[in-house]
């Protein structure tokens, strides 16, 4: 009887020190500056958002834009993952031909596109070389020595204390195990930071590519872009539906709960979710993941996300 006690003593003890509603820690990626003026999202309290950037954004146009967004998330104190990406209507999704695929920067270009970015804003610490580098869209797709080269690029720009970039940003799509054990062969050192957009497992309610990438690289991995779709195209699973993307955002959030540590068999563990997107697309979108609607009105999802902060301990 008295080792039985113990045994249960030790495991409230266990409970009552972990930490509410994971360790992970949560953030949104959003386009739109108007987030950080957003009551619903100053509610949830959150740290982290997700920033794509063009590479070429100084001589795109995309300046003013890359400005606002910036000054905005500096404003209200928020630690900002950039990623780099081909610039805006380079690629058409609904073709795959090769005329549609976007170029890639050279070494010497991307370089000096990135100290462009740094020296504007010195204050950001986190950065991903790459968006997606394994989808077909991609000039890095079939390349992953080309991606190697441009987190090879960010990795030798270290100018601060603190200073992150993740080694390789990916989608799950079939190519996934082969393209990061390319790039594990050819990245130099050990990578400990990779991303994951695991919308596969999200919105099929599985977990298999979330530990099979948990598996193959080692460190820490960051889901950086997944969430429950609103809709997608004409796909019959995919017609609108609020309510079904709220399930599949809970079990996003289940997944990061399960694989926050790491486990036996794993070489690296969940440690941050970007929920993508904040605002709902308007009718007629091809893609929407929105946690509110394009007005601003809170879907099922937010109250997913809000619920979940409330587990969670404030900074």
């Amino acid at each position: 009887m008295r080792i039985r006690a113990a045994v249960i003593v030790l495991g409230l003890l266990a409970l009552l020190a972990a930490p509410a509603g994971g360790a992970y820690r949560l953030g949104v990626g959003e386009q739109s500056a108007a987030l950080f003026g957003d009551p619903a999202w100053q509610r949830l309290g959150l740290r982290h958002v997700r920033y794509l950037v063009a590479w070429d954004w100084a001589r795109t146009g995309q300046q003013q834009e890359v400005d606002a967004y910036m000054t905005a998330a500096r404003a209200r104190g928020q630690d900002v993952l950039v990623t780099f990406t081909a610039h805006r209507g380079c690629f058409d999704g609904r073709r795959y031909g090769r005329d549609r695929i976007c170029r890639a920067p050279s070494a010497r270009a991307y370089r000096a596109a990135f100290r462009r970015f740094d020296d504007r804003y010195p204050w950001v610490r986190t950065y991903a070389a790459w968006n997606e580098v394994n989808h077909i869209s991609q000039p890095t797709f079939s390349r992953p020595w080309l991606a190697v080269r441009y987190y090879r690029i960010l990795r030798g720009e270290r100018r601060r204390r603190g200073f992150r970039v993740l080694a390789a940003d990916v989608l799950d799509t079939a190519n996934l195990h082969r393209y990061l054990r390319a790039f594990l062969r050819l990245a130099p050192g050990r990578p400990r930071l990779w991303g994951l957009h695991n919308y596969q497992d999200v919105n099929d309610g599985t977990s298999l590519d979330t530990r099979r990438m948990l598996r193959t690289v080692p460190g820490e991995v960051w889901l950086t872009e997944a969430n429950g779709i609103v809709k997608f195209g004409d796909a019959p699973q995919f017609r609108y539906s609020e309510t079904r993307a709220a399930r599949r955002t809970r079990w996003m959030l289940r997944l990061a709960d399960r694989y926050d540590t790491r486990r036996r068999g794993f070489r690296s563990r969940l440690s941050r979710v970007y929920v993508y997107q904040w605002f709902g697309a308007p009718a007629g979108a091809r893609f929407d993941a929105g946690i509110v609607g394009p007005d601003g009105a809170p879907r099922p999802a937010y109250r997913v996300l809000e619920r979940a902060m409330q587990r969670r301990p404030r900074p």
